[in-house]
């Protein structure tokens, strides 16, 4: 822990650094800015956008006595360049679980590189997975309306990727080889994920499809179709998923999520949605996603955790309000959520609120304010 607040301080103070400098020779730097703009050059800024990204709420199970103030995760958010091809980009989860080290708490850490078309990404990042549920950021989905796989599937992973994109940007093509999902130890467990994912981009619609193998054991692969689809008309907006999985592919459809979530946006601050899934799985599989097992009470059979158990219909199901308070800024974030599933039949109310404190705009601001006051 004290490695990473030095390593928070440093990246901090780097940042300072680099806005005073910019701030004391302004002028100078906006005279290489035209130059390099008249003689056609990128120009880069390279000073990173660092922000810390934090959820807080208060939440209420019924029926029952469970309740309390908590949070949902803080998060060290840092992006970057330093040409006008090369780019960084670092999410750490500042809260670690008992036995974690300081990579397992980072969501993604990579390093890319853009020429033409192209681009090539290396470091640790999602697993191609086409969902919009599966791609959503941490802090804007919810637990409770998540489905299964969402909260169960070890997404964050090792490896590299490469892609290409039509002149329009409207489409990309992207391939990836990872570690796999199953892997407990990076550097010795020789299992990959293999994945290829395309993208799309239109006023009224977006894909996200992928076909994917990750090794459950040596040789062995669990198979993914899935199939992410969002729809857009004025202020609405329909989110429809469906993943089919099966370590062979005459099973595909026999281990499934399919999910569906609504949205009306009224203006820029309020948001109103819905959200309803179904799962199911009809056998015993030989993989297991989380990485434990429980045990049927009655036959001792092997089921998974985090899983539904086989030939049960899982849904879940809920809906939402989210306001931002701020004119013209959304750095903050507040909702109200209720979820429910027919699993446990329980009713989770949620209250919070999100916010990215946006560290580098903080510091710029500052070191205006200390250059207002020396003239």
């Amino acid at each position: 822990m004290k490695r990473l607040w030095t390593f928070l301080g440093a990246m901090f103070l780097m940042a300072g650094s680099a806005v005073c400098a910019q701030e004391v020779d302004s002028s100078a730097l906006q005279q290489i800015s035209f130059s390099n703009e008249e003689q056609g050059f990128d120009v880069v800024d390279y000073i990173p956008d660092i922000s810390l990204d934090a959820r807080y709420g208060y939440n209420r199970t019924t029926p029952g006595k469970i309740g309390g103030f908590g949070g949902d995760g803080l998060y060290l958010d840092i992006n970057g360049k330093i040409s006008n091809r090369f780019s960084y980009s670092l999410n750490q989860r500042l809260t670690t679980d008992p036995g974690e080290s300081f990579f397992d708490a980072t969501c993604w850490l990579t390093f890319a590189y853009e020429v033409g078309n192209f681009a090539f990404t290396a470091g640790k990042d999602a697993l191609l997975v086409g969902s919009f549920e599966y791609d959503a950021y941490d802090l804007d989905s919810y637990y409770d309306m998540n489905s299964r796989f969402y909260n169960s599937f070890a997404c964050w992973q090792w490896g590299v990727s490469a892609s290409w994109s039509n002149d329009a940007e409207t489409s990309t093509l992207i391939a990836q080889v990872a570690n796999s999902p199953f892997v407990m130890t990076p550097f010795e467990d020789n299992m990959y994920a293999y994945g290829v994912a395309w993208r799309g981009a239109w006023d009224s619609y977006e894909s996200y499809w992928s076909l994917n193998m990750w090794e459950y054991e040596p040789g062995c692969y669990v198979k993914s179709v899935n199939l992410g689809n969002m729809f857009y008309a004025g202020g609405f907006s329909l989110m429809l998923d469906g993943m089919a999985r099966g370590a062979k592919v005459k099973d595909l459809l026999r281990d499934v999520t399919v999910s569906a979530m609504p949205s009306y946006e009224f203006g820029d601050r309020f948001r109103l949605f819905g959200k309803f899934g179904w799962e199911r799985n009809d056998l015993i599989q030989p993989y297991d996603f989380t990485g434990e097992y429980a045990f049927d009470e009655e036959d001792m059979e092997e089921l998974l955790s985090g899983e539904i158990a086989p030939s049960k219909d899982y849904l879940f199901y809920g809906a939402g309000l989210e306001f931002y308070p701020l004119k013209e800024d959304k750095s903050l974030r507040l909702h109200a959520i209720w979820a429910s599933n027919n699993d446990t039949d329980a009713h989770i109310i949620s209250i919070g609120a999100t916010w990215k404190m946006n560290l580098t705009r903080g510091f710029k601001r500052l070191v205006g304010c200390v250059q207002q006051g020396k003239k």
